[in-house]
């Protein structure tokens, strides 16, 4: 029997080292009781309904609940075993059953209503009005207005859609978690750079193994892909790396996908919209299917031409090097980096030596601190739930809090692959107290060896930025609502603050703050930097073409009636058709691990990334105009974009910061595309 719960005690800073798995069930069961309590008081009240005692309370209604279940979930993803993951599935349809409670209760929406119903006559602020709209479309929008007969089948469906969501996430870590590539002749390790053998010969020390261990965490596979010269073990590799969730047995995801896709469409229908696509859109920039398909079209049209062309060049390269007569999938990173290092003299290992992992941090943190005037200093007595999270106190420039801040950044095997960043306390103004949030950046960088530190690729380095970007748009928020504060905006304008600061990472000014050697301390030459920026664009056509191709797969399963679906594999070749380049691979399916768009929140919503791209493009090109640490432009930016939220449509906050629409050639000119095509 536990006595004490921390999770059920008022506190400030989440109590990881307090806190047993046994803790979370009780904790979130409990929270959901003094949650209905707190509903029932709102909708029961035999006070005529205001903003005040209907609206306003029923947003800072559940905190206990919020706080606990973000805990809970934050580290479902971040540092998971098979308790969590048994948690997960029983308090998932409990927690869908409660929010079904609080959308389908009908005396609460009647009291919504009512004020709705009256709002102009209220003397709202933009932001107050903003909710209202929000609370109100949370109801309509999600069976309110249903009859009870489909009320019941909504919970069903809710219930059922958590669940398998859950169960996609958990068999796509095992099986990154369930495959290694043992080697035992040093002779196939040619080609891999020394720390790329030295770690892995680290975790085959670890498993009490003689040789080196490859898996297929991204610090493990995108090396060994990269540089590993033996063709059959890249095969190996890319074979089981794609094979995750395709391998007909305990841990296949084709009939999870299969009915998370009818869920969702019959979820959709029962609401009276044509497709899940179409009720996601409603609420997103693009509006409707009908706009993202056109959008993707047209940098489709654009994009293959040059992606074409780049393919053709890599096949006649990888034939005059090894006379290669077919490129398949897992040659292109071996080839494509070779290729580059002729191309432009320029080798990701040539480079990793100036990006050290710290000096990258305090890079970041350097250019927070010359656009935002943001100080962060590392705090040690923060609680966390693993040994390599570090905390910082974020201030600004007179000292005031701003945020707490947790990175975690190297992979294991409790963590799902990828980075994200994600809130553990939101920012809101209540009782007149502006309380700062609290905000987490997840990463699976490369860990340190005995010998070397953690040493970053580029592409890392611009993962970082990015994630800091979303960390940004946290940190900074400064409205009265949680559910409209920092990145709680339209999911296709969320990755607008994210993208936009990785430009950074190609500029001089920027690069000369924090790239120096880590052995010297020589800061990055010129030299290199003008390389990075030559080969910025390369292979941007086939980037870009693959990008396209998975927002036309989430367009394929949610903007039509999946009903006759039953051949997962068949019906993504079908979706990946206008975009392929590579021979098919009969044994690797992308679609049962494609975690964004059926674990994470990207269904209807992965064009979002090349559309954000074009807000970036253009927005960065404003900062370029007038210098990339303008402390005007910064301000603006920060004042129209990052501390806004969710308080206004996300295109008036851009035209308020830009002076005007973003035009997609920005992109189309950065990605070297209009040249090329």
């Amino acid at each position: 029997m536990i006595t004490y719960n921390p999770l059920l005690q008022d506190f400030d800073f989440a109590p990881f080292s307090e806190i047993k798995t046994e803790h979370f069930k009780p904790a979130i069961l409990k929270a959901i009781e003094l949650a209905k309590t707190e509903i029932t008081e709102i909708s029961d009240s035999t006070s005529s309904p205001t903003f005040k005692n209907t609206v306003e309370a029923l947003e800072f209604s559940g905190k206990k609940l919020d706080r606990i279940t973000s805990i809970f979930f934050n580290l479902n993803s971040a540092e998971t075993n098979e308790e969590i993951q048994k948690i997960a599935q029983e308090i998932s349809p409990i927690l869908s059953e409660f929010q079904n409670d609080i959308i389908l209760n009908e005396k609460l929406f009647e009291r919504v209503k009512a004020v709705y119903n009256i709002k102009e006559s209220l003397e709202l602020n933009g932001e107050q009005m903003m909710l209202l709209d929000k609370k109100y479309k949370a109801f309509s929008r999600n069976g309110a207005n249903l009859s009870l007969e489909d009320k019941t089948k909504l919970r069903e469906i809710d219930k059922k859609l958590s669940s398998l969501s859950l169960k996609f996430g958990e068999n796509v870590l095992a099986e990154a978690n369930n495959f290694e590539l043992l080697i035992t002749d040093e002779n196939d390790l040619d080609g891999l750079p020394d720390h790329v053998k030295e770690t892995a010969s680290e975790v085959a020390s670890s498993k009490n193994k003689e040789g080196w261990i490859f898996t297929l965490e991204y610090p493990s596979y995108i090396p060994f892909m990269k540089y590993a010269k033996n063709r059959e073990l890249r095969k190996t590799m890319a074979l089981a790396f794609g094979a995750k969730g395709f391998q007909n047995d305990a841990l296949d995801n084709q009939d999870n996908v299969l009915q998370i896709v009818k869920l969702r469409f019959d979820r959709a229908k029962l609401l009276g919209y044509q497709s899940h696509a179409n009720f996601v859109l409603e609420e997103r920039m693009a509006k409707n299917p009908e706009t993202v398909n056109t959008f993707l079209q047209d940098l489709l049209e654009k994009a293959k031409p040059a992606a074409k062309k780049e393919f053709s060049e890599l096949e006649s390269y990888a034939k005059d090097l090894d006379g290669i007569d077919q490129l398949q999938k897992w040659d292109a990173s071996y080839y494509a980096e070779k290729l580059k290092q002729k191309l432009f003299d320029l080798d990701d290992e040539l480079l990793k030596p100036y990006f050290q992992l710290n000096n990258v941090i305090n890079g970041v943190f350097t250019v927070a601190k010359k656009l935002y005037d943001l100080s962060f200093t590392e705090v040690k007595n923060i609680d966390v739930y693993h040994p390599d999270v570090k905390t910082y106190q974020v201030t600004n420039d007179e000292g005031k809090e701003i945020a707490l801040f947790y990175a975690d950044f190297h992979p294991r095997a409790g963590k799902r692959d990828g980075a994200w960043m994600t809130v553990y306390k939101s920012q809101e103004i209540l009782n007149d107290k502006n309380i700062r949030p609290h905000i987490s950046i997840v990463c699976n960088f490369t860990k340190p060896t005995k010998n070397t530190p953690s040493l970053l690729t580029f592409n890392e380095v611009t993962t970082l930025f990015h994630e800091f970007g979303h960390a940004l748009h946290g940190m900074l928020a400064n409205t009265t609502y949680p559910s409209l504060s920092g990145t709680s905006v339209y999911w296709d304008f969320v990755e607008l603050p994210s993208q936009v600061l990785e430009n950074w990472c190609y500029e001089p000014e920027a690069l000369q703050l924090f790239a120096k050697h880590y052995e010297t301390g020589e800061i990055i030459p010129q030299e290199l930097i003008d390389k990075i920026k030559k080969a910025s664009n390369f292979h941007e056509g086939m980037a870009t073409l693959r990008q396209i191709s998975f927002g036309m797969l989430d367009m394929g399963y949610h903007a039509v009636d999946p009903s006759s679906l039953t051949n997962i594999k068949k019906y993504e070749d079908e979706a990946f058709a206008p975009t392929k380049l590579y021979p098919d691979v009969k044994e690797n399916c992308m679609s049962t691990s494609f975690s964004h768009i059926f674990q994470g929140g990207y269904s209807s919503g992965y064009y979002s990334y090349k559309w954000a791209e074009v807000l970036d493009a253009d927005a960065f090109e404003y900062f370029k105009e007038k210098g990339i640490f303008n402390a005007e432009v910064a301000k603006k930016f920060q004042e129209t974009v990052l501390s806004l939220g969710g308080t206004e449509e996300p295109m008036t906050l851009y035209k308020r910061f830009r002076g005007k629409e973003p035009q997609p050639d920005a992109l189309l000119k950065r990605a070297g595309l209009l040249e090329k095509s």
